[in-house]
């Protein structure tokens, strides 16, 4: 398979190695780009896959909250312009509203739900996909409806968190949603993670090892190999995380010190897991006006 130059581009987008790190990955592994990047981790030339942080489509995160209950919606649009648009935001504020009202655990439910003007969310949509001239969908919907501390937080409009908070305040709830929405981590606690992605780690950590520590004895092997995967445990979950309003201490400190414990998380980004088709527009007109 050719190793182009486009392939070499998106694996070291995805895993921050070098350009010849990525170039000879990819030799290595016939141009498997999945295969290439797990190759580079082995090498100790790569951290955690990328992958996931590849985000496209346009829009808004829009929130809503009151008496316990807390929700976000993720509304796209096509472009960056109209999601800043004020009849954009009006919209996408008065969905969230139907969403909270109505009870709507997804975006499928929310579509029959009523906005304040008396019509339903998708009749609302129709009317807004008319005035803007883009095309708008309303993709995803989180909710939490719970007696205990409930935040609800959104960055830019681009990133949205509830999070539940047992016992605490709503002050460390807040900054725990703020946190989230900053980390994103993927799990609360480490017993949330994965036996998969542990042995995985595991698997990484030892082709990364010499061949003299590898012939180290097993229970002093174990304990290097265990303190590495403490510290990619700790990088992955909450609570193993250093907390981004007191990074002296990690959350699990300062949730102890609250005597409190999150419940859960729930965070959306816009267009997150959406591939962009890049339009090269200048090709485009060339192309119909018979010049390339």
């Amino acid at each position: 398979m050719e190793i182009t130059a486009s392939l070499v581009k998106e694996l070291r987008e995805r895993t921050g190695a070098g350009m010849m790190e990525c170039k000879k990955a990819l030799t290595e592994n016939s141009g498997d780009i999945d295969v290439s990047a797990e190759w580079l981790r082995k090498q100790g030339l790569a951290k955690a896959d990328k992958k996931a942080d590849r985000v496209a489509a346009e829009g808004r995160i829009a929130v809503a909250q009151a008496d316990g209950k807390a929700v976000l919606v993720e509304i796209n649009s096509e472009t960056d312009f109209v999601a800043k648009d004020t009849n954009f935001l009006t919209f996408a504020d008065s969905v969230a509203q139907a969403a909270l009202s109505s009870g709507a655990v997804d975006a499928e439910a929310l579509k029959a739900a009523k906005v304040a003007s008396g019509g339903t969310v998708e009749e609302s949509r129709a009317a807004a996909i008319a005035k803007l001239g883009e095309n708008i969908l309303i993709r995803r919907l989180a909710r939490v409806d719970s007696a205990n501390n409930v935040a609800a937080y959104v960055h830019g409009g681009r990133i949205g968190v509830l999070v539940e908070l047992k016992g605490g305040d709503a002050e460390l709830a807040r900054g725990l949603a703020m946190h989230v929405a900053a980390m994103n981590p993927p799990y609360v606690k480490a017993s949330d993670v994965p036996a998969e992605f542990v042995a995985k780690e595991k698997e990484i950590e030892l082709a990364k090892m010499t061949d003299k520590d590898k012939a180290k004895p097993a229970d002093i092997l174990e304990k290097i190999i265990g303190g590495k995967i403490a510290k990619i445990v700790n990088e992955v979950t909450l609570y193993g995380q250093p907390y981004v309003l007191d990074t002296n201490q990690n959350v699990e400190a300062v949730l102890k010190a609250a005597g409190a414990e999150v419940v859960g998380f729930q965070r959306l980004a816009v267009g997150e897991g959406i591939e962009k088709v890049v339009e090269d527009y200048a090709a485009e007109v060339m192309k119909q006006a018979g010049l390339a």
